[in-house]
């Protein structure tokens, strides 16, 4: 029974610390913008020009 004494705070604190972690992540805009990040893994990287003259083309190879 005394455990409870321990347990009843420390649940609370730990629920009040998640709620305050989730308060922060919406305050900071942390879940907006939630479908372009989700279609950016579906488009090409974007290849500097540098890396370009780096890379042998195929046609080079062959």
């Amino acid at each position: 029974m005394d455990i409870l004494f321990l347990l009843v705070p420390l649940s609370v604190l730990l629920a009040l610390v998640v709620v305050g972690v989730l308060a922060w992540a919406v305050w900071s805009g942390q879940f907006e913008e939630l479908e372009s990040e989700g279609q950016r893994i579906l488009g090409d990287d974007p290849v500097h020009p540098d890396e370009m003259a780096q890379k042998p083309s195929a046609s080079k190879q062959a």
